[in-house]
C-alpha cells in the first residue's frame, strides 16, 4: 500500500502532509497542521468535502480513517478571527461579549457564580471563553484534557498526575471529577491563553500559560474549592462585558491582584479544615481535609466531590 498523504489548501499556499496515517487521530490531525500553517490552535478550521464542511475537531479520539479522509484528500485550511469563536458558535443566546480587540479599559472588574456542580472550573473557562455560564461544556474541555493526557504519557506520569496516566484519563471524563492545576495547564494550551486565577486563600495570583508569551489573558477566582469566572463590566449602557483582556494590560491584572488581597483580607475562601464534602466512592460525608485524607488513607477511596449549593 502507497504512503499515505493529504494536501491543505491554505492562504499560503499548498501543502502535502505525508507523515500522518489512517490510525492517526483528530488531535494529531489538528496538531500537524497547526505546526505546518503556524495557525493557533484555537483559531485554526479545518473543512472536508463538497461543498466544504468543518471538521469537528473536538472529538480527539476519532481516527482520520473514522471521520471517512482518505489518502490524497484536500483540506481546506482557515484562521478563524477570534479566540472565542468555538464557543459562540455554541452560545448565540450569550450576553452581549467583547473580545480583547474591542478593548475598553472602562469597568469594574465583576465575579460571576457559576454552580458548584464538580465543573465549576470548567463552566468558568466556557463563560470568560464565550460570554454565557454554559453547563455542558465541562464534557467537551474533559476530553481535551484526556486526549491530550493519553497522548503525552511521558509528560503526564503518574508522578505528576497522582495516578497512572490510564486511570486518570478514565476520571477525569466522569462528571463528578474536579479540576484544577493540571487541566489549567493543558487548556490554556488548548486555547492558546494565559489563564489567570485569584487565588483568594493566599492573596496571590496563580498564571498558567505565563511562559508561552500568549497575547491574550483570562480571570478566574479561586475560593479553595471552588471557581468562578471574572469579567469586566462595562461603563456603558448597553450592558456589554469584557472577559478576555490584552496579557500586558499591567491595570487590570493590578485591579486582580487588588481583588486578590481583599478577598483573602476579609475571608472570602474556604476553611479547609472545616468544609463538607462526599466520599464518591462510599457516599460518606466528610468535614475537611484531614478527614478526607485520613478516609481515603483507611478505605483506599480517592474519589470526593464538591457539596452543590
Amino acid at each position: 500500500m502507497g504512503d499515505f498523504l493529504l494536501r491543505l489548501k491554505t492562504k499560503e499556499g499548498p501543502i502535502v502532509v505525508k507523515d500522518l496515517t489512517p490510525k492517526h487521530n483528530m488531535y494529531d490531525l489538528k496538531q500537524k497542521v497547526c505546526d505546518l500553517t503556524k495557525i493557533d490552535e484555537m483559531k485554526v478550521n479545518i473543512l472536508s468535502g463538497y461543498p466544504p464542511k468543518s471538521l469537528d475537531l473536538s472529538n480527539f479520539a476519532r481516527t482520520i480513517e473514522a471521520v471517512g479522509l482518505r489518502s490524497g484528500d484536500t483540506l481546506i485550511v482557515e484562521e478563524k478571527s477570534s479566540p472565542s469563536q468555538q464557543f459562540v458558535n455554541k452560545n448565540e443566546e450569550r450576553l452581549q461579549h467583547i473580545t480583547a480587540e474591542q478593548f475598553n479599559s472602562h469597568g469594574i472588574l465583576m465575579r460571576r457564580t457559576v454552580p458548584s456542580d464538580n465543573s465549576c472550573l470548567f463552566t468558568s473557562i466556557g463563560f470568560v471563553l464565550g460570554g454565557k455560564v454554559d453547563t455542558t461544556c465541562g464534557s467537551d474541555m474533559r476530553q481535551i484534557i484526556a486526549s491530550e493526557v493519553s497522548s503525552n504519557e511521558g509528560e503526564y506520569s503518574e508522578a505528576i498526575l497522582g495516578k497512572p496516566n490510564k486511570d486518570y484519563c478514565k476520571w477525569i471524563l466522569r462528571s463528578d471529577s474536579w479540576g484544577g492545576a493540571i487541566e489549567l495547564c493543558v487548556l490554556s494550551r488548548f486555547y492558546g491563553i494565559e489563564i489567570a486565577v485569584v487565588d483568594t486563600i493566599n492573596g496571590i495570583i496563580q498564571r498558567f500559560g505565563e511562559d508561552k508569551d500568549y497575547g491574550q489573558r483570562v480571570f478566574l477566582i479561586f475560593d479553595g474549592i471552588h471557581y468562578d469566572p471574572l469579567y469586566l463590566e462595562q461603563m456603558t449602557p448597553d450592558g456589554r462585558i469584557q472577559t478576555i483582556f490584552p496579557s500586558d494590560d499591567d491595570r487590570i491584572f493590578a485591579e486582580a491582584q487588588q481583588l486578590a488581597s481583599e478577598a483573602k483580607a476579609s475571608r472570602q475562601y474556604t476553611d479547609v479544615q472545616n468544609f463538607t464534602l462526599k466520599c464518591l466512592v462510599c457516599q460518606i460525608m466528610l468535614t475537611g481535609q484531614a478527614q478526607a485524607q485520613q478516609h481515603a488513607r483507611e478505605s483506599g477511596h480517592k474519589d470526593f466531590g464538591e457539596i452543590a449549593s
